[in-house]
């Protein structure tokens, strides 16, 4: 009987402990032991907050009510954070809780043809899109062992930036001007040229007006452009922290394409907003201002995210990002701090001009201060053997023409010279959301290159244009096949298009009487550049 009653006594005890122990677990499971702080101040777009002692850099903070922020000043008694969201919804009081994660976005294929913010929210009435992957939207650049040459065209369909100012995949090309010069057109022109191209674009609006917005993503839809484009987007309402990671955010999702092997265009418009809204932030948490009221790191604000534009070599997808940043000035003012600090970190800048502007040049490319650094190492063979004269003889066109508004008289050179310029500004004269293919801007080049264009109108270039263009797309396919290529160009191919070109601009030349200044008599000139007699001898003379 002893036995007995200790084996059922120890039973009893084990079983008493156990229970003990599995309430002990579950009231230890049952405790909270997540960092709360408290709201002890509320600005406009920014909170104080204390109470967090663990917490880290860059850390996403949860307000509650869908309200979120980024740590961002950790000093030693309060945290500064930039709010997310409306900071008048929160009191003082309040409390945060730490979420252990940095800001992410969710990425994937879906995000094609939508409209979201910076926080992957739907702006376009769609349900959100099923996205199971995230990336945090401040990533380090890929090594230089990754990266590719930049080898590769990306065609914008715009002449005077194709001929003059290409552009390579993975490139950093600025566009900068004063307000109202068409610099989100040349952006967006760009965009509508890589349908049918395996890009993928993602357009990035930061503190655009809500009408601005509206406006691109109608000629985007009504040109079949958002079928291959990601819009990212803040309007002038949002608070200034969600302008500060809309372009990292919106750099995230390019990303995840390009590491899919994907070429990638990404456009920031515009990073003067971008810099503002980091200054209004930074004045507002304190941190010392420099040039332009502007904090020190600035410059570290826009490399970090300009870096990550890249080409990556085989080995790590081949996959492709190009930057088109937007940036603006004032008076037509360069050397200003943001966009010196840009064209630094840039391979390039297209400079667009108030005053050819005004003059009803479009778009507005001054060529004198536009330069790409690396595209010229992309451009296609036929490119450079068309157009390599151009840039020089159109700089000359534009010092001549200066010096030729003193009334002083000229010689036949010159004035040749003159009207030749006069003729290349009327070639890049471009309307908007019409980009040119690779075959119809080669055509039109082969024909500036032969002076052709030199005996039509100014009045009637637009028209003789069109005509070429029209006439590009009835060649023969094999033709066609040459040209889009554009590397190996035959002197026949080159003859047939010149042949061509004759015909088609035929009826718009004319007759012009030109007055003997000298003499006071007036002949015609019958002869133009068609008939003009051959300057080698026959060879049966």
């Amino acid at each position: 009987m002893t036995i007995p009653q200790s084996r059922n006594m120890k039973s009893t005890l084990n079983s008493l402990y156990s229970s003990l122990k599995q309430g002990r677990l579950k009231v230890k499971a049952d405790l909270n032991t997540q960092e709360v702080g408290t709201v002890t101040s509320v600005s406009t777009g920014i909170a104080l907050v204390s109470g967090l002692p663990n917490v880290g850099f860059d850390e996403l903070l949860n307000f509650g009510n869908d309200l979120y922020g980024i740590a961002f000043n950790l000093d030693e008694d309060e945290i500064g954070v930039v709010m997310l969201g409306d900071a008048w919804r929160l009191n003082v009081g309040d409390d945060v809780k730490r979420t252990g994660r940095v800001m992410d976005i969710a990425v994937g294929s879906e995000l094609l043809g939508r409209v979201i913010d910076p926080l992957g929210r739907p702006l376009d009435g769609n349900p959100p899109p099923a996205l199971t992957q995230r990336l945090p939207i401040e990533r380090s650049a890929s090594a230089i062992i990754k990266r590719s040459p930049v080898t590769e065209p990306l065609q914008t369909g715009i002449k005077v930036i194709d001929a003059l100012l290409p552009i390579g995949r993975g490139q950093r090309e600025l566009i900068l001007g004063d307000r109202q010069t068409g610099k989100t057109a040349i952006a967006i022109d760009t965009i509508l040229n890589q349908k049918g191209k395996n890009v993928i674009c993602v357009y990035c609006a930061i503190g655009q007006k809500a009408s601005s917005v509206a406006k691109t993503l109608a000629v985007l839809k009504n040109n079949h452009g958002m079928d291959y484009t990601v819009v990212v987007v803040t309007e002038g309402n949002d608070p200034p922290g969600l302008d500060y990671i809309a372009p990292y955010a919106a750099t995230s999702v390019a990303e995840y394409f390009m590491e899919a092997g994907e070429d990638v265009l990404i456009v920031y418009d515009d990073l003067t907003q971008h810099a503002r809204s980091y200054r209004e932030l930074s004045l507002l948490l304190r941190r010392p201002p420099g040039r332009e009221a502007f904090p020190g790191d600035i410059f570290y604000l826009h490399s970090r995210l300009l870096e990550r534009s890249t080409h990556l070599n085989k080995d790590n997808s081949g996959g492709s990002l190009t930057a088109l940043p937007i940036i603006e000035t004032e008076g037509q003012n360069m050397s200003a701090y943001i966009p010196t600090n840009l064209i630094s970190i840039t391979d390039g800048q297209i400079y667009l001009s108030p005053t050819l502007y005004d003059l009803g040049v479009l778009p507005a490319v001054d060529v004198g201060k536009s330069v790409s650094r690396v595209g010229g190492k992309a451009q296609r063979d036929a490119y450079r053997k068309v157009a390599s004269d151009l840039k020089l003889a159109y700089a000359q066109f534009e010092e001549l023409e200066n010096f030729a508004r003193f009334g002083a008289r000229l010689d036949d050179d010159t004035l040749s010279t003159i009207d030749h310029g006069r003729h290349i500004r009327a070639y890049f004269s471009q309307s908007e959301s019409d980009p040119l293919t690779v075959a119809e801007q080669i055509t039109l080049l082969l024909v500036l290159g032969q002076r052709l264009f030199d005996a039509v109108p100014l009045s009637e270039m637009p028209k003789a244009q069109a005509s070429l263009r029209a006439a590009t797309k009835s060649m023969p396919e094999t033709l066609i096949t040459c040209l889009e290529n554009a590397q190996n160009i035959t002197d026949e191919d080159k003859q047939l298009v010149i042949n061509i070109a004759k015909k088609t601009l035929a009826p718009f030349i004319k007759k012009v009487a030109v007055e003997d200044t000298d003499s006071g008599l007036e002949k015609n000139s019958t002869q133009s550049v068609f008939n003009k007699p051959s300057e080698t001898p026959d060879k049966h003379e």
